[in-house]
């Protein structure tokens, strides 16, 4: 759903758009327990990746937290992004981030599990705003929501067909875990690895979506 005008919640971080339009601005976050905007240097290397990519697309940033993927896609120049975040005040504050850059028109903000979002997307939103060409997602770790908010995704019919994703997640699922679950789809799937980077902690990497 999206949200009314509301009184700004507290906030008491901040993330930084690297490049683009809003290049240098610094956006309010909350501080709060799970909350793990992604680094600097992981996004940086991230829209290395999507510089080709990013211009006019139609994004989702799933478990948007922060929302620093979402705005700093906004930023390059991508044409509208979906923000889902389940927590009210943190989703409050992306939507007020929205407002103070001047792209409120550009984003539409779910507060709402990641699974009612995408139904909400697939039964409320203009072919203009479909369908989604790059999908990020980086759900909190541990809680086993990778793999199901991704075919989940795949799922609603929502995504380009060839739509490029990106991942951060444990290093104990693999791109064979993910795989092995979108071949058991219905109408299989599978992701081809474009660039990945592997530290001690955690994975991330873009992937392209194909059909098998």
């Amino acid at each position: 759903m999206r949200h009314n005008k509301q009184k700004n919640p507290k906030a008491t971080g901040r993330i930084r758009i690297i490049a683009g339009q809003f290049r240098g601005r610094q956006l309010p976050v909350l501080d709060s327990p799970g909350l793990r905007p992604t680094t600097d240097r992981t996004k940086e290397t991230l829209f290395n990746w999507l510089m080709q990519n990013v211009h006019d697309a139609i994004c989702l940033d799933g478990f948007a937290g922060s929302g620093s993927l979402g705005f700093e896609a906004l930023s390059r120049g991508a044409k509208h992004v979906y923000f889902v975040e389940k927590t009210s005040q943190a989703s409050l504050q992306i939507t007020h981030n929205a407002a103070g850059l001047g792209c409120a028109q550009n984003i539409t903000s779910y507060h709402s599990e990641f699974s009612q979002a995408l139904q909400n997307i697939k039964q409320n939103e203009s072919e203009h705003s479909l369908p989604i060409n790059i999908l990020f997602l980086d759900p909190p770790f541990g809680e086993g929501l990778l793999i199901p908010s991704l075919c989940a995704s795949v799922n609603h019919q929502i995504l380009a067909t060839d739509a490029l994703i990106y991942l951060e997640h444990e290093s104990a699922v693999t791109l064979m875990h993910i795989n092995q679950a979108l071949n058991n789809l219905s109408q299989p799937y599978h992701l081809k690895p474009i660039k990945q980077h592997v530290t001690g902690a955690f994975h991330y990497g873009l992937y392209q979506l194909l059909r098998r």
